[in-house]
């Protein structure tokens, strides 16, 4: 993935986090990774030869040093998931695998969009992701980049506008019998969906398909919406339908205020991406940026 293009304009990083309190050996208990038993086992030898406590795990071959790292994250409030423990899909690669060089890509987009466009006191949370076409890999960005942001500590909310092809639920794990469907018909409460081995992250799915998502968008109802989520969060990203296929991620761009366009190497068209971004503009919507995804 490239860098992404923005303007020069930077604002501050969020406040540094407090130091971390919990041990790692009882983060490991507590995850079931280590009995008390083996617990006392590894304090022990760490004892003896004054060795540090995943150090002495190891050499025990009670632990690995995959979840040492496990453990480690946790410690400082920089959670992942490990396979099988969760219903979070496999393509979200930041939950599971955060030392990846494609995370790495990733973290290095939210920082450029923390430097250059989210700001709480301007007022600036809601960004939606939007791309020209299908297969492009809007979902998959929109949803890692997601848990980047949570991760990072920022209360993160994601939005699938998507209401023709959703993916959201389906890569989340979760049901999709309410939603923003449901909301915008005034047919649904709790819809917002807070992911637990995440922690700061909340999705909010499509909701039960509707005939008429275009015109559900661009009621007033969806403006009130986000102006009632806004205090609770950090960050707010759209997962949008897509861009020169439908006219509800204008829609959705247009009540965001804002806008990424994401452009995948081989597939995307140049005039299809130029004519989107003019679109924006002419509506109103600020272009944040383009990303290159070459996932």
């Amino acid at each position: 993935m490239t860098t992404l293009q923005l303007p020069s304009n930077t604002t501050p990083f969020p406040k540094d986090k407090m130091p971390p309190d919990r041990s790692i050996g009882a983060i490991l208990v507590d995850s079931g990774l280590l009995t008390q038993e083996d617990a006392e086992q590894v304090l022990r030898l760490q004892k003896e030869r004054g060795l540090r406590f995943g150090d002495a795990a190891v050499e025990l071959r009670l632990l690995s040093q995959e979840d040492i790292d496990f453990a480690l994250s946790n410690q400082f409030d920089y959670p992942y998931l490990r396979k099988g423990q969760s219903n979070v899909s496999a393509e979200l690669i930041a939950a599971y695998d955060p030392f990846d060089a494609q995370v790495e890509a990733l973290r290095a987009l939210r920082s450029q969009l923390m430097l250059r466009w989210f700001d709480a006191e301007a007022n600036r949370k809601i960004m939606a992701v939007a791309s020209p076409g299908r297969g492009e890999g809007r979902s998959f960005l929109a949803a890692n980049l997601a848990v980047v942001f949570s991760q990072l500590g920022e209360r993160t909310l994601l939005i699938d506008a998507d209401m023709r092809h959703p993916r959201q639920h389906e890569l989340f794990g979760l049901k999709n019998n309410t939603g923003l469907s449901s909301l915008l018909a005034g047919r649904g409460e709790d819809a917002v969906h807070r992911i637990p081995a995440l922690v700061g992250l909340s999705v909010l799915t499509s909701g039960p398909k509707a005939p008429n998502p275009q015109e559900l968008l661009g009621r007033p109802a969806f403006k009130q919406l986000l102006a009632q989520l806004a205090p609770n969060f950090d960050v707010i990203l759209i997962d949008t339908p897509a861009g020169t296929e439908y006219a509800d991620g204008q829609t959705v761009a247009v009540r965001a205020g804002s806008a990424m366009i994401v452009v995948r190497k081989n597939l995307s068209h140049i005039a299809a991406v130029r004519g989107l971004s003019e679109q924006f503009s002419e509506s109103g919507v600020t272009v944040v940026g383009s990303i290159l995804n070459e996932f």
